[in-house]
């Protein structure tokens, strides 16, 4: 007798009369197959980072810390600096916000990030040595990014940056009530134990002395120039550039900007710098801005952060002059396509200083007279593909490149540029990014999963925040990490919840043991979908059967 013609002792079946004595997958017009979709979280990290995997390790509690870790760090050498300045586009695409709110991420992965910190986790050991030498000019994160993963690939690595210190923009651009500087340091000094050589105060001027000294070069230079705009001034001493400022804030000489400050612009450096500036000692801090709330490039919380910590925005305005002790503001209306025009309506505003921050590039001198490496709108022109410039050996990522300008879009384009000159060291194509299937929220069964509130990371209170540039986000602690990694519903990948085994009435489900999931017999699945249509998180297709 064989186990099918035995009684059944789980499932639904109660003996051998039942069709588990037959075999019903004859009757079948479409089979039930165990995929594994993409998570819309890991569709929109533009780090590329695995994180329904490191939410599920982190699941497990201080058994699974670090391995969470370090399938954060496989792709992102930065954990503790992302989980703090990262806009976390993942959240916005979680799956989750639609049962109650968003997992999050970007807090789980500080927790993590700071507990490597603390515990002194290194990162992985790097592979083979190759022989190729690599240059990389800027050490702001997509510089980091490509050194780090080159580096893991076995080639030596040299980072030359012009600054004092290493981190690019996120050193002299992100203030430190966002980003410690110290978490900032023990971060690029753990990619530096890799074998990473950073060349601090070291400018990069001869292209052709670089390619001759090294295999291959990538251009990693962040958008530290900042954009001028022509207002008329009768006290141009007046205005400064916000990048400026937050540099000078960074280098430790802070600047005296009065007590009512100024800021022309509408992106995050703008509140960064309205927000430097009420630290610095400013009572009166206002945003001119000449679009709408809705229009503003600046990040929402950013935007909250400011406010509340008495930040005044000024909408629909432009500032057209600039005196002594005060500014004149023209008000803005928007034409039927959503443009500001001018309205003719002006007044005044008492203004010690105008910060400007009305956009950065990155600083090019290096290219000036390349021909063969095409510059157009501020930004070195790559292939899409293999992400080299014009001129063969050369490649670039970050700010330099066309993209987005974030942190996290920085670090995914440095992983891939330092894949790009691994292929190219090697004679190699880089292979087309694969086509995935992302696992929709329609596939989903949420009322499986328990409602369970978002656990929110608590905030300096507003009247502390202005006195200095101490943290404002706290991080969580170890429980609240877990129970928010929880929270995750692993959309697309099977987590042996049992349902598809409990629920087939031909016991055609076989369990395979902790971690290794399930098998169908399809001699007697008769293609009902119970096992699909119950799967909490859509891990099942049900596909046309082929005889």
């Amino acid at each position: 007798m064989t186990a099918h013609d035995a009684p059944a002792t789980h499932g639904l079946s109660t003996g051998p009369a039942t069709s588990l004595a037959y075999h019903t997958g004859t009757w079948r017009t479409e089979r039930p197959v165990y995929v594994d979709l993409a998570p819309p979280c890991a569709l929109a990290c533009p780090s590329g980072e695995d994180i329904r995997g490191w939410l599920g390790s982190t699941q497990e509690g201080e058994a699974g810390f670090e391995t969470a870790w370090r399938r954060i760090v496989a792709a992102n050498p930065l954990p503790a600096v992302m989980g703090r300045i990262c806009y976390h586009p993942c959240q916005h695409a979680c799956n989750r916000a639609k049962v109650d709110e968003e997992v999050g991420i970007n807090a789980v992965e500080r927790f993590l990030g700071d507990t490597a910190l603390e515990r002194g986790w290194d990162l992985p050991k790097p592979g083979a040595p190759t022989g190729r030498r690599v240059l990389v000019v800027g050490s702001g994160p997509a510089g980091l990014s490509t050194a780090y993963h080159l580096r893991l690939l076995g080639h030596d690595v040299v980072v030359r940056e012009a600054a004092a210190e290493p981190g690019g923009m996120m050193r002299y651009g992100i203030p430190a009530y966002r980003l410690p500087r110290e978490v900032l340091a023990a971060e690029i000094a753990r990619i530096e134990r890799t074998g990473v050589v950073i060349e601090c105060g070291t400018r990069v001027t001869d292209l052709g002395a670089a390619q001759a000294e090294f295999d291959s070069v990538v251009l990693t230079v962040g958008a530290g120039v900042a954009h001028h705009v022509d207002i008329p001034a009768g006290a141009a001493s007046k205005i400064v550039d916000a990048i400026d400022v937050l540099r000078d804030v960074a280098e430790g000489h802070p600047p005296l900007l009065g007590r009512r400050v100024a800021v022309y612009g509408g992106g995050n450096t703008a509140m960064d710098a309205a927000r430097t500036a009420r630290r610095l000692g400013a009572q009166e801090a206002v945003v001119v801005y000449r679009r709408t709330r809705e229009q503003m490039p600046a990040h929402p919380t950013e935007l909250e952060d400011a406010i509340g910590e008495g930040v005044r925005v000024q909408w629909l305005s432009t500032i057209s002059g600039v005196d002594t002790h005060t500014i004149t503001i023209e008000k803005m209306e928007l034409d039927g396509d959503g443009r500001p025009h001018g309205t003719g309506e002006f007044e005044e505003l008492d203004a010690d200083a105008v910060l400007l921050a009305v956009g950065q590039d990155a600083d090019l001198s290096l290219l000036e007279g390349q021909h063969d490496i095409t510059v157009s709108d501020g930004v070195v022109q790559v292939d899409d593909n293999s992400m080299m410039t014009g001129r063969e050996g050369v490649f670039a990522a970050g700010d330099v490149s066309p993209g987005s300008r974030t942190a996290t879009y920085a670090i995914g384009r440095g992983a891939r540029a330092a894949r790009a000159v691994d292929a190219y060291l090697n004679a190699r194509v880089l292979p087309a990014e694969p086509v995935v299937r992302e696992a929709t929220a329609d596939r989903l069964n949420s009322w499986y999963y328990s409602d369970a509130p978002q656990q929110h990371r608590a905030e300096l209170e507003a009247a502390r925040r202005v006195t200095g540039f101490e943290e404002v986000l706290a991080g969580l602690d170890a429980e609240h990490a877990v129970f928010e990694a929880r929270r995750c519903m692993s959309c697309g990948s099977c987590f042996e919840c049992d349902n598809c085994f409990g629920m087939c009435p031909d016991d055609a489900i076989r369990k395979l043991g902790p971690g290794m999931r399930y098998e169908i017999d399809y001699d007697y699945c008769k293609g009902c979908g119970i096992c699909a249509a119950e799967c909490p998180c859509g891990a099942i297709d049900m596909i046309p059967e082929v005889r």
